[in-house]
């Protein structure tokens, strides 16, 4: 005869709330908060003025399309009800087997699912339910949805993802009541949880003018310039769009070709200039590279006509004038990041066929040029989106507000970037504590309408990069295969922005040798990876990229420990064309105009 395991229980709820009078007052303090919450959202609802569309994702047809295939066929969906009940009836059965603790009848995924580590959430036989109950009901919903043939491929995926969006809103670790974590504390504290939770939430809806702005991090716990982007330097050149920081050298020697870095403009250039002790801008530095930077104006209506070839004119070609008056060197290496790196690409291209060498390397850190295979962004990609898109960009003056994007980017890992924090911050009422990633990931900036919509049609929609001659940039038609450079491709294994896969079908587009590497996390953790942390690992080949896929050419690519950082170095310093003695900004043509991390950057 089976022994029951005890398990752990709540403690009464009667002896818990010692104190109903603080309670009942805690509770009043709540409504208080919700009528704030109220406010703002109606503020924020009268100052959009018009309506906005009736389906702004589009996702009513795709599911539309998908109901009724599915009930084409009642004996599937019979079937599948069937399924269902079953393993609910299971489910009761090992639940009332006298206590006995054997194998759950379902489970979260084995990575990454944090929601139920509360050891009630398997202790307690009252949650232990609830959680397999909420997991059968979600996997078979999933599974059920996946099975539905002869969607188009397009409509499979949103319909796949806005499903997964439903299961994870609905999940149980989000409600007071069947949290066992959040019931402890609203007991515990007699609801003194809930009252900071509201506080907080009601705060981040005022922040977000009336839109619920999550708060990640402290916003007070860092200053640019203060404590993070600290990196010495000077804004020696600044047009409409940009300015270019030069650093300072810490070094005595430096490699003569210096090292050009054009970011994403979808978020601040910062990302590559934290603290100290993670800065990939410092550490560069460090190994003996006269480093500039572009930092991207925050844009305004005033720019809302700027399109993709503006960037292109303004942004690396302008740096690159500016960086051989500044150090008297006409060749450079150069880096690309994310959609700065598709630009870059473009730019290349561009050069190519002018026969412009300036540029002898290019590294590209998490960066897309074929969007065959973009991974989940794709399903805010089409063009009933774009248009809808555009119609809010004219509402907002020309611009998409960065707290849009960085919405669409926290949806694809939402239990992560989203509902945890609203179970922190609102429901347990914690404060978001200090994390200078998380500090820059908040710092969003605005898109411009013309390049927004350029780069969502003709790169995500219709892939036109990779077509040669599709596209024209001021004057030139664009071929990949014109770079006969060597290119260093870095990807990441858990990327979700830009997939490895995806990044990996650029070896087959670049006319010149290809070094691909892939590091482990994600795409910011993934590049952000300073030696010192030894945290995570990378993959390399010397075979080089020949195998068709990025899986296939993983399978025999060697691990290494660690940041992949010191691999790169060792790839461009010998293509750095030998040192000469260290740069120091206003040394050559270009006088200083302000100490970096220049006033662009600064801009809200």
């Amino acid at each position: 005869m089976t022994t029951a395991e005890p398990r752990v229980r709540l403690p009464d709820p009667a002896t818990m709330l010692h104190d109903a009078e603080q309670f009942r007052l805690n509770m009043e303090r709540v409504t208080e908060q919700g009528r704030r919450i109220v406010d703002a959202r109606a503020r924020e609802a009268r100052a959009e003025g018009g309506p906005p569309p009736p389906d702004p994702l589009n996702v009513t047809e795709a599911f539309a399309q998908m109901w009724a295939r599915l009930w084409a066929e009642p004996q599937r969906v019979f079937d599948a009800q069937l399924e269902l009940w079953r393993q609910y009836l299971d489910l009761c059965e090992r639940t009332l087997a006298a206590g006995s603790r054997g194998e759950p009848a379902a489970e979260p995924a084995p990575r990454g699912d944090r929601r139920f580590r509360d050891p009630d959430w398997s202790g307690n036989q009252f949650f232990d339910f609830i959680r397999q109950s909420y997991l059968i009901t979600s996997q078979w919903l999933l599974g059920l949805v996946r099975g539905v043939d002869g969607l188009e491929p397009a409509d499979a995926r949103k319909i796949d993802f806005y499903t997964r969006q439903f299961i994870d809103a609905i999940a149980p670790s989000n409600f007071i009541l069947t949290n066992p974590q959040v019931l402890r504390a609203t007991l515990e504290t007699n609801g003194q949880n809930l009252v900071r939770g509201f506080e907080n939430l009601a705060g981040d809806i005022e922040r977000g003018d009336g839109k619920l702005m999550i708060s990640m991090t402290d916003p007070d716990a860092f200053a640019v310039g203060v404590n993070v982007a600290t990196t010495p330097g000077k804004v020696v050149y600044q047009n409409e769009l940009m300015q270019l920081l030069q650093y300072e050298p810490a070094t005595e020697q430096v490699h003569r070709r210096p090292l050009l870095i054009v970011p994403p403009w979808i978020n601040k250039y910062y990302i590559l200039d934290l603290r100290p002790e993670n800065s990939f801008i410092r550490w560069a530095v460090e190994q003996g590279y006269t480093v500039f930077v572009v930092s991207w104006v925050n844009p305004g209506g005033r720019l809302a006509e700027k399109d993709f070839e503006d960037y292109m004119l303004e942004g690396p070609l302008a740096a690159l004038d500016a960086v051989e008056l500044a150090t008297g060197e006409r060749e450079v290496n150069a880096i690309g990041y994310c959609i700065g790196g598709t630009l870059t690409a473009a730019a290349l291209a561009w050069m190519a066929r002018r026969g412009d060498d300036r540029v002898r390397t290019c590294t590209f850190f998490a960066s897309q040029v074929d969007f065959a295979d973009a991974g989940e962004l794709m399903v805010f990609i089409d063009e009933q989106q774009i248009q809808s898109l555009e119609q809010t960009m004219e509402r907002q003056g020309g611009v998409l507000e960065g707290s849009q994007m960085a919405n669409s980017f926290n949806m694809l890992r939402s239990n992560d970037l989203i509902w945890s924090y609203v179970v922190d911050n609102y429901l347990l009422g914690k404060d978001p504590v200090p994390f200078d990633l998380l500090y820059w990931n908040s710092d969003s900036t605005r898109m411009p309408l013309r390049m927004h919509s350029y780069y969502l049609r003709n790169m995500y929609l219709h892939n036109l990069l990779v077509e040669p001659d599709a596209l024209t940039l001021a004057g030139e038609p664009i071929d990949l295969r014109r770079i006969k450079i060597p290119i260093y491709l870095q990807s990441a294994r858990e990327d979700h922005i830009a997939p490895p896969e995806s990044v990996y079908k650029a070896t087959k587009l670049f006319g010149g040798p290809v070094r691909f590497m892939l590091a482990g996390s994600g795409h910011i953790a993934g590049v952000v990876n300073a030696p010192a942390a030894q945290k995570y690992q990378h993959w390399t080949s010397e075979d080089g990229p020949t195998a068709p896929t990025a899986a296939d050419w993983l399978a025999t690519a060697g691990e290494h420990p660690g940041s992949w950082w010191p691999d790169w170095d060792a790839w461009l310093a010998p293509q750095s064309g030998g040192l000469v003695p260290a740069r120091t900004p206003g040394d050559g043509q270009l006088v200083p105009i302000e100490d970096a991390p220049g006033s662009y950057v600064a801009m809200p």
